[in-house]
C-alpha cells in the first residue's frame, strides 16, 4: 500500500509571511485592537512632532493627494482626505450604531435618551466657563471654544480598550455622548470661527437627503447605491463651512434598520 507523499515544506519567505499575517488576523479578532493601534499611533505622532524631524511630519500632512474621476480632479492636502473624508466613513459606523441603539436598544426609551443629550450639553457648557474663569483677561475669551470638543475617535479608542468589561448600555451612553458633543464643537466652530455658515449649502445637503430617502423608499438596499448621494450630503456640509464629518452621522441615523421588505411583510420574509 503506497502512503501519501508528505506534503513539501513551504520556502521560509513564505512560512514567515503567512505566519504573520496569521499573527495579524488574531490581533484584529481582538477586541481591544483597534484601541491599541489608535493609542500606538498616537504616541508615534507626538514623538514625531517633537523631534528634530518635525518639519518632515507636517510636509507629510501637507502632501497634495490628487483624486481623479473621469474629467473630475481634485487636489487638496493628506491632512484634508483623512480628516474630511475617511474620518466621515468613521462618523458613518458611528452614526449607524447609534442608529440601531435607537431602533432597540438603550436609546429607544426617551428619557434614557436625554440623558446623554444633557450630558454632552454639559460637557460643553462647562468647560467653556472653566476656561473663561481662568482667563479674566477679556482678550483670552476668544479661545473658549477650544475645550468644548471631545475627540471622538480617542473615545472609541478607550471604550475599545475596555472591551466587554464595559456594560453595553455604558459605552452606548458614553459613545453618544461623545457624537453629541463633537457635533456641537464642529457647529461652534462653523458658527463663531468660521466668519458664518454659507446656508446655500444646507440646500445641498437637503437635496442628498430627499434622494437617500428616495431611495430607501424605491426599495433600493445596495449599499454601493448611496455612494453618490452621500457624497452630496458631504459636499453639502463641505460648502456650508461646517465640518463635512457631519454628512456621516447623518446618513447614519438616516441608514433603516430594518429592511423595507421585512417592515411591510415580515413572515413572508422569514418564510423564504
Amino acid at each position: 500500500m503506497r502512503t501519501a507523499p508528505s506534503p513539501r515544506p513551504l520556502p521560509r519567505a513564505q512560512a514567515l509571511t503567512e505566519k504573520a499575517f496569521a499573527a495579524i488576523e488574531r490581533f484584529l479578532h481582538v477586541e481591544a485592537s483597534s484601541g491599541i493601534v489608535l493609542l500606538l499611533a498616537a504616541t508615534l505622532a507626538l514623538a514625531w512632532a517633537n523631534s528634530p524631524g518635525a518639519h518632515d511630519y507636517h510636509a507629510l500632512w501637507e502632501w497634495p493627494v490628487t483624486l481623479g474621476l473621469g474629467g473630475f480632479i481634485d487636489v487638496h492636502s493628506l491632512h484634508f482626505w483623512i480628516n474630511d473624508g475617511l474620518m466621515t466613513v468613521f462618523f458613518l459606523v458611528v452614526g449607524l450604531e447609534i442608529r440601531q441603539e435607537i431602533h432597540a436598544g438603550s436609546l429607544s426609551n426617551l428619557r434614557q435618551a436625554l440623558l446623554p443629550m444633557v450630558a454632552a450639553v454639559g460637557g460643553v457648557a462647562v468647560p467653556a466657563l472653566i476656561y473663561v474663569g481662568f482667563n479674566a483677561d477679556p482678550a483670552r475669551h476668544h479661545g473658549w471654544a477650544v475645550p468644548t470638543a471631545t475627540d471622538i475617535a480617542f473615545a472609541v479608542g478607550v471604550l475599545a480598550l475596555l472591551g466587554r468589561s464595559l456594560p453595553g448600555s455604558v459605552r452606548m451612553f458614553l459613545l453618544t455622548l461623545a457624537v453629541i458633543d463633537d457635533v456641537i464643537a464642529v457647529l461652534i466652530i462653523a458658527v463663531f470661527y468660521s466668519g458664518g455658515l454659507d446656508w446655500s449649502g444646507f440646500l445641498v445637503v437637503g437635496l442628498g437627503v430627499l434622494m437617500v430617502l428616495g431611495m430607501q423608499s424605491l426599495g433600493i438596499g445596495a449599499a454601493f447605491a448611496y455612494v453618490f448621494p452621500g457624497a452630496v450630503v458631504w459636499l453639502g456640509f463641505l460648502m456650508t463651512g461646517a465640518h463635512p464629518t457631519l454628512a456621516g452621522v447623518v446618513l447614519g441615523l438616516l441608514t433603516p434598520v430594518v429592511p423595507r421588505v421585512m417592515r411591510e411583510a415580515p413572515r413572508e420574509t422569514m418564510a423564504r
